[in-house]
Formats: C-alpha cells, structure tokens, sequence
C-alpha cells in the first residue's frame, strides 16, 4: 500500500521534531557540571550552592513532570512540546547573564522544559510511531545519551576559546530549532478538540500496581545513575585511581550508554516480557559494585559493567512506560506520574550518598548501601517487565489478571459492549470467553 505524499510528510516532520526534541534533553544539564569551578570563581559560589547547581535539575526533573499531562490534555501533545522547547531556549539564554539569581533561575527553566520534554516524548512515540515504538525509542535514547556526552565534551574547550557564557548558550542553538519545528504543529484549543474518554473524579494511573512498579523501577534506576555521575571519579579515586583517569573513566561509562540507547528499547519491544533485561542488569550492577568493593585493582572492568548497566537501565525503564501503554494519552499520564515520583526520589540519591561518605569516612557504606538498592529495583523491574498494559478506564488504571486470562495474561478492557473487528493495538488477537482483546 502506498503511502499519500501528504502522510509522508507528515512523518517526516514529527522524526524530525522528535530527534530535536531529544537532543534537548540533555545537554543544559550535562554541560554545567565541567565548568563548576569556573562558575565557582564568577559567581562566588560557596559548597551549599555548588551542590544545589548539581541538584536542582535533578529536582526539576520531578517537580515539573508532574505538569506534562494537565498540558498536554489543555494545550495538545504538540502545544506541551513547543512549551517545552521554549522553556529551555528560555532557561539557557538567561544563565548567560553574569549574575548568580539569573543562573539559578535559568537552572529552573531549563529543568522545567526538560521534565516536560521528558514526559512528552513517550507519548510521541506513541502517538506518531506506534509500529515502530522499540526502534523509535533507540534512536531517541540514543540521541539523548549523544547530546548529553557531546555537551559534557565541549563545554571546558568552549570555555577556553570563548568563555562559560558562550559555552552555556552555544544549546540554546537547537533548542530554538526545536520550538521553530513544533510551533506550527501546536494549534491553539488542539487539546480541548481532540477527543478524549470520559474519567471519573479522582486518580487513573495513579491506581494501578503496574504503573507504580514502572514509576518505582525508573526511579531506583536513575537514583543510581545521577549517584554514579556525581560520585564516580570520587569512589575510583579512592581506589587508587589518578585524577584525570578517573574523569575518563566517568566519560566512557557514559559513552557506552550510546549504543545501548538503541539496542536495549529495540530488543526490548521484541521479547514476551523483558524480564531477562532486568534480570541481567540487576546481576551486571552487582558485579560491578561488588568489584570495586573487592577487587578495586581491575578499575576499568568494573567501570565497564556500570556503563552496560546503567546504559542500559534508563531505556529499558523508559521503554517500559511505553510498552505499558495502550495509548498516547495514557503514555503521558504514566510518563507524568513515573518520572514526577521517580526523579524525586533520584534527586535524594547523590546527596544522601555524600552525607554518608562524609559521615563513614569513606565509600564502603556508600556502595553497600548502591547494592542494597539493587535489590528493590530488581524485584519492581520484574514486575514491571510482566506483558500487559495499563489501562485508564472509568473506575480507574486497570490490570486484569482474572481467571478468563491464560497464565495472568492482562485483558485491555473495552468500553463498548460489542467486540471490535480488528485488534486495537498490533500484537493483540482475541481470546475466546474473555473480555476484552489481549497481548
């Protein structure tokens, strides 16, 4: 079957606006960390707002996701995105003013877009590629990971040939691009006009045991992520590690997160559940942190299996928020609740780790404590990785495992009465004596 110039246009445009709104994701954050004692210096930052100029995206990240799905149901999915975008422009360009409130402030802006961005691009996904949602994902996770090691990369050489300022700003570049891109998609009143099932008073997602273990296992996951950026270089230089080797260490742990962006999202969408995934990186984390525990004469090994896992933790994590969804809509409203709960919790994680270092004296507490977390995040990842789908129905987010389901097959319930000729989602076929289609 041909496709309409018109609807390959369309596609076009929307990879076009989801590429550079993943690009946008990252790079405002990643780019402040190497220029801290430049910024020290200017602005005469004591250690309490160093550490908060560190945290405050992080904390962002939460607060503002929570904003993404009110928006995007009001203004439409485009609307959110162009907000988004416009935000961080915003953001970037006012922590160029050689002044420490309009740092921050701008801190707050861009972290404000990003939470937004972050909640939105699931429901993209969804919404513009719902057949190719693994490969989608990889590219998006793998542009993410990109952008934000490319950042981190140019931000002390753009320092050295032109200053802080325009090492801050050259990001604002493509994320001006970005708003330019989804302006003319964003149509005023687009959210009211679409369509929309009816809802009872009170929470949907918020109801469903899936939902939370996704929400749980994306914030026990970037919990140990952020602790590992901030806290990485620290722990190997204990070990006997130089320096500057163990800024490198940190970068290649990040870069091998690039090639697991896409792979991971990618075979994710293949497998009956991605049990084995979580699985595999719950015992790759344990390796590595029990390494450096007991074995720290083998650095790079053990920093190689924490890229492995760490790269391959977040996609899987975010990958998930859109496999358990049956719809854009629902997407958002998962994506919204995950990350709002799951970046706050995260954004605990680096700070609590450097307490108890400073309290212990060193950094075997700390790690025992990273592998305790393990623990938790493997068991709500299993679940999490159970096929299915979380489904905003009237009464609330449903997961049906009752007995007309084989083996706690979740049934997607249907509002109409009559069953539909075709499957409402790729992958479903319909079960006889059920209720409803199911995976």
């Amino acid at each position: 079957m041909r496709t309409s110039p018109a609807l390959r246009a369309a596609r076009i445009w929307a990879l076009a606006g989801l590429i550079l709104l993943t690009v946008n994701l990252r790079a405002a954050i990643t780019c402040i960390a190497p220029l801290l004692t430049d910024l020290q210096h200017t602005f005469h930052l004591g250690s309490f707002a160093t550490s908060l100029l560190t945290t405050l995206p992080v904390l962002c990240l939460g607060v503002f996701a929570a904003l993404a799905p009110p928006l995007s149901r009001r203004i439409g999915t485009e609307g959110a995105i162009t907000l988004a975008l416009a935000l961080i422009t915003t953001g970037i360009l006012l922590r160029t003013i050689p002044s420490a409130p309009a740092l921050f402030a701008g801190t707050v802006l861009a972290g404000a877009g990003i939470a937004i961005g972050n909640v939105m691009l699931p429901a993209v996904v969804k919404q513009h590629f719902a057949h190719r949602v693994g490969s989608l994902t990889g590219v998006a996770m793998t542009l993410m990971a990109a952008s934000g090691a490319v950042a981190a990369g140019l931000a002390v050489p753009l320092d050295r040939t032109a200053g802080w300022r325009i090492a801050l700003a050259v990001w604002a570049i493509p994320s001006a691009a970005g708003t330019l891109l989804w302006g003319p998609l964003a149509r005023p009143g687009e959210g009211k006009r679409r369509k929309r099932p009816r809802r009872s008073h009170g929470p949907t997602v918020s109801r469903s045991p899936l939902a939370w273990a996704v929400a749980v296992f994306l914030g026990l996951v970037s919990l140990t992520f952020y602790v590992l950026v901030s806290w990485l270089p620290e722990i190997m230089q204990n070990t006997g590690v130089h320096p500057a080797q163990a800024g490198t260490m940190m970068s290649v742990m990040l870069l091998i997160g690039i090639p697991m962006g896409y792979l991971i999202p990618v075979l994710a969408a293949r497998l009956e559940d991605q049990k084995p995934l979580v699985i595999t990186i719950a015992m790759l984390k344990i390796s590595a942190l029990t390494g450096i525990l007991l074995v720290p004469g083998t650095p790079w090994l053990w920093v190689i299996l924490l890229g492995l896992a760490t790269g391959s933790a977040f996609p899987l994590a975010i990958t998930l928020l859109t496999l358990r969804s049956p719809d854009p809509e629902t997407a958002a409203q998962m994506s919204g609740m995950a990350q709002t709960s799951g970046y706050l919790l995260a954004g605990a994680g680096p700070l609590t780790i450097g307490l108890l270092h400073s309290a212990s004296g060193g950094w075997t507490l700390p790690l025992l404590l990273l592998l305790g977390v393990v623990v938790p995040e493997a068991a709500v990842g299993m679940k999490a990785a159970r096929n299915g789908f979380v489904v905003s129905a009237g009464s609330g987010a449903v997961w049906c495992s009752s007995l007309c389901c084989e083996e706690g097959v979740p049934v997607v319930p249907l509002r109409v009465r009559s069953r539909p000729r075709r499957a409402p989602w790729p992958g479903m076929r319909n079960r006889s004596g059920c209720g409803g289609w199911s995976r």
